[in-house]
């Protein structure tokens, strides 16, 4: 794979800018954008997360937003608020205000003096989650998303509650979150003593959310929050979303390809839970150029060719013999025209002569909270 160090127009990057909330709260942003988007405005995309864009994902977002940028974007990663160097405290994820947040940035960008007022957003695990759920909300700068190993719906096909099943990735979540979300941001950004008040604040105010997941154990109003499955209509931007065999969310892309009404497409590879131009097995793909096109479509209008490609790409590995690690998978790619694909059959597999048979079960009905 090529490593590519030249683009169409230059980069120039802005490593803290200030993106103060209609509350006041200032969240920080890393921004590359082209050198004369203020004489030329440009699209601007968005990727809003809590993973610390100075130490947690600084690698990964090298490898990506600099190319958007090199080919006609300014391109967003913000710290989102009581993460990283962003100011607050992050009271849940994808709370109401996460995602307001996501909107007021969205307005902020496309009033730039060097946007063209065409946002998209994009991401992948937490970033996946909430751009389709920022989309649900409507904000009317956002016309495209990318949507990388997300889920559809946070109760029965995320981390808490698989098919209704409490799991042990709960606990662990929980911890993580609170490791993350409780270190400080960097004192040659925050400056001062600022940087210690915000870090003080965070110990102390920090929640431990796993209380808060093991007292909703059923699918309520909790869990639809953030769940686009419970309106998909609601979604108008168009969306690309992509994921792989080897992750763990598996079903988002037939989810969204089959019910969102806007223009959609999928792609499925055999990745673990990566961005695929550098994930594992192999094939990669040239994800950066897929995106491109997607961009260049929605937020610039040119005509990409992206409304033709096939509604749902998949690779289909062949069988290989049980291995450690296969760091390459062979197979093929398909393509399927229209999603559901009518070349689909079901084929039933019973485990015993004649099907399943009716049986008494006794199983609890709660993880143990009163």
């Amino acid at each position: 794979m090529k490593t590519v160090t030249e683009f169409p127009r230059k980069v120039v990057e802005f490593p803290d800018m200030g993106i103060v909330m209609p509350d006041g709260c200032r969240l920080s942003a890393r921004i590359w954008m082209p050198e004369d988007a203020a004489e030329n405005p440009v699209p601007a995309i968005l990727e809003h997360l809590p993973y610390r864009k100075r130490d947690g994902t600084i690698f990964r977002d090298q490898l990506t937003h600099p190319y958007f940028a090199g080919h006609g974007y300014a391109s967003i990663r913000v710290d989102m608020r009581g993460n990283g160097d962003s100011e607050g405290l992050m009271d849940d994820e994808y709370s109401e205000q996460e995602l307001q947040d996501a909107c007021d940035v969205i307005a902020w960008a496309a009033a730039q003096p060097w946007c063209n007022g065409s946002v998209g957003m994009m991401g992948i695990s937490w970033g996946g989650f909430n751009c389709l759920q920022v989309a649900a909300k409507q904000p009317p700068a956002l016309k495209a998303v990318i949507s990388l190993c997300s889920t559809v719906d946070r109760y029965a096909d995320d981390i808490h509650y698989k098919g209704g099943c409490l799991l042990l990735e709960n606990f662990g979540w929980a911890s993580t979150m609170l490791s993350y979300s409780s270190r400080p941001p960097d004192p040659l950004i925050a400056g001062g003593n600022r940087w210690r008040d915000l870090w003080l604040s965070r110990l102390e105010n920090q929640p431990f959310l796993l209380p808060l997941w093991l007292s909703h154990q059923h699918r309520d109003a909790y869990w639809k929050r953030g769940s686009i499955c419970e309106d998909f209509s609601a979604v108008h931007a168009a969306v690309l979303s992509i994921g792989g065999w080897h992750d763990g969310y598996r079903n988002t892309i037939s989810n969204l390809v089959t019910n969102i009404e806007a223009p959609v497409k999928g792609i499925v590879g055999p990745w673990i839970h990566k961005y695929p131009h550098y994930a594992a097995p192999s094939p990669a793909i040239g994800f950066l150029q897929e995106a491109l096109r997607w961009w260049d479509r929605w937020l610039k209008g040119a005509e990409t060719g992206v409304e033709n490609d096939p509604d749902y790409r998949a690779y289909v590995m062949d069988s290989v013999r049980p291995a450690r690690w296969h760091p390459e998978r062979p197979g093929r790619w398909v393509a399927e025209r229209e999603w559901p694909s009518p070349n689909i059959k079901v084929e039933v597999t019973e485990l015993v002569p004649g099907g399943a048979k009716p049986a008494i079960v006794a199983s609890p009905q709660n993880c143990g909270l009163a």
